[in-house]
C-alpha cells in the first residue's frame, strides 16, 4: 500500500515536471518567436561597445562623413549620411524594417506571410534582406529598364522577382499596381496554400507561364504612400544626424522619390529649429522641382500637351516623380534645385577621384544638389545630405562607359566645373 502510495507521488511529481519544463519552454519559444523582430532593446551595452542583435540590430547609426573635396571647394562643411553602409547597402533599409515592424504590430502581416512591393531597387533589396529576419518572404515587381543587377541581387537574396514594362502610374500594369495585386493574390490563398503568380520574369530574360511561392497571406509594403516610410526618417534618420552633428546644421538638401527621407529628415529638423533650410534637388523628368517652387506639377507647355511620353528618360534610378505621395506631402521644404543627367555623372566621378567614394545616381544627384544649395548660401555652413547607395548596383548603367557615350553622358571634367554651366 505504502508503495503504492509512494508510486503514485513520484508519477504525479514526474508529470507536474514534465509539464512545467514544457510550458516553461512553450512560453519562452513563443517570447522569442514574438520579440525577435521588436528594434527596440535589440543591442546590448558591453564593455567593448556595442553587440547588435541580429540583423535587424545592425541597421542605422550610419556615420555622418566629412566629404572633403566638396568642404573645400565651397567653403562649407559637407556632410554625407553614409547610408550605403546599411547591411543592405542602402537608406531604404530603414523603410524596410519600420514597415515590416508595423505591419506585424498591427497584424497585417504574419511571420510566414509574403511583403509585396513595386520598386525600381533599393526598396526591394532592402525588403528582401529583411523580411527573412521578420520570418517572412518577399516578391518584388520591378520595371524592365531597372539596371539588371539589382534584379540578380534581389533573386540571389531568394526573392521572387517580376520585371515588367514600364508604364505610367495609372496603368494596371504600372510596377506598383501589379505588386498590389499580388498581395490581394497572396491573401485570397488558403493559409499555407501555394499562391500562383502570373507573368513572372526572370533577369535571364525568358518569361515563365507561372511562378510560385509559398504564403500565410500577403502585405503591399506600399513605399510610396505608406507613412512608414515617412516615419522610419522621422524617428530615426532625422534624429542620428542632429544628434551627430550636436544639432549645428544650417541646410538639408536631398532628392526625393517616395519623399519618405526628405519629409521625415526635413520635419524632424524643422521642428528642432526652424531657422535649418531644407531643399529638394530634382532629376530631369520629374514634376516636383515645379510643385515647390510653383505650386503646380506641370509647366504651361507641359499642360498643353507637349509633355515627353516618357518623362522619367534619365539615368538616375529611384528618385523624381510625377505625382504628389503621402510621404512627400509631410516635407517642409524651402526651395528646390534641379539637377541634370551630366551633373550627377561627372559628381560621381569627381567623388571617386578626390575622395574615393563610390556612390550611385541618387547620392551623386543629392551631392550635385549641396553644392548648389552651398552657393547659394555662401562659404561658413554646414550642410548635410544622403549618400542613399553605393555605384555598386548601378553598373550596367551609371557606370558603364559604352551606355554613357550611347546617350552622350560621358564624363570629361576634370574639377567642378560642370557644376557652372548656364
Amino acid at each position: 500500500m505504502a508503495e503504492a502510495s509512494l508510486g503514485r507521488a513520484v508519477g504525479a511529481a514526474t508529470a507536474a515536471l514534465s509539464i512545467s519544463i514544457i510550458s516553461y519552454f512553450v512560453f519562452f519559444s513563443d517570447r522569442s518567436k514574438l520579440n525577435r523582430w521588436k528594434k527596440t532593446s535589440l543591442n546590448q551595452e558591453t564593455n567593448g561597445g556595442k553587440i547588435r542583435r541580429g540583423l535587424v540590430g545592425a541597421i542605422g547609426n550610419t556615420p555622418l562623413i566629412r566629404i572633403n573635396s566638396l568642404s573645400d571647394a565651397t567653403g562649407c562643411e559637407i556632410l554625407g549620411k553614409a547610408e550605403f553602409l546599411n547591411p543592405g547597402g542602402s537608406v531604404k533599409d530603414r523603410v524596410a524594417v519600420k514597415i515590416i515592424e508595423e505591419a506585424l504590430e498591427n497584424g497585417d502581416l504574419v511571420e510566414g506571410g509574403v511583403v509585396t512591393e513595386g520598386s525600381a531597387g533599393s526598396t526591394a533589396i532592402s525588403l528582401a534582406t529583411v523580411a527573412p529576419a521578420f520570418g517572412c518572404t518577399c516578391h518584388v515587381v520591378i520595371p524592365d529598364d531597372a539596371a539588371i543587377e539589382k534584379s540578380q541581387i534581389l533573386e540571389a537574396l531568394g526573392a521572387v522577382v517580376e520585371r515588367v514594362r514600364p508604364v505610367s502610374i495609372t496603368h494596371r500594369d504600372h510596377f506598383v499596381n501589379v505588386a498590389k495585386r499580388r498581395a490581394l493574390e497572396a491573401n485570397i490563398a488558403k493559409v499555407d496554400a501555394t499562391v500562383q503568380i502570373n507573368g513572372h520574369v526572370s533577369h535571364k530574360g525568358h518569361s515563365d507561364e507561372t511562378s510560385t511561392i509559398n504564403s500565410r497571406g500577403g502585405y503591399f509594403a506600399d513605399q510610396f504612400e505608406n507613412l512608414a516610410n515617412y516615419r522610419a526618417h522621422y524617428d530615426w534618420t532625422g534624429p542620428e544626424i542632429w544628434k551627430q552633428t550636436k544639432g549645428k546644421i544650417d541646410a538639408f538638401v536631398a532628392a526625393a522619390g517616395t519623399g519618405g527621407t526628405i519629409a521625415g529628415v526635413s520635419r524632424f529638423l524643422k521642428e528642432k529649429n526652424k531657422s535649418i533650410k531644407c531643399f529638394l534637388i530634382d532629376p530631369p523628368g520629374s514634376g516636383l522641382f515645379n510643385k515647390v517652387t510653383r505650386g503646380v506639377m506641370y509647366t504651361k507647355e507641359e499642360a498643353e500637351g507637349k509633355r515627353l511620353k516618357n518623362p522619367f528618360d534619365t539615368i538616375t534610378e529611384g528618385i523624381g516623380i510625377n505625382r504628389i505621395t503621402k510621404n512627400f506631402m509631410m516635407a517642409e521644404l524651402d526651395g528646390a534645385y534641379h539637377g541634370t543627367d551630366q551633373e550627377a555623372v561627372e559628381m560621381s566621378r569627381f567623388l571617386l577621384r578626390n575622395d574615393g567614394l563610390f556612390v550611385g545616381s541618387s547620392s551623386a544627384m543629392n551631392c550635385v544638389g549641396v553644392v548648389r544649395v552651398a552657393r547659394a548660401l555662401g562659404p561658413g555652413h554646414t550642410i548635410v545630405t544622403i549618400l542613399c547607395d553605393s555605384g555598386m548596383r548601378h553598373l550596367s548603367k551609371f557606370f558603364n562607359d559604352q551606355y554613357l557615350a550611347e546617350h552622350g553622358l560621358t564624363p570629361t571634367a576634370t574639377g567642378l566645373e560642370f557644376l557652372f554651366l548656364p
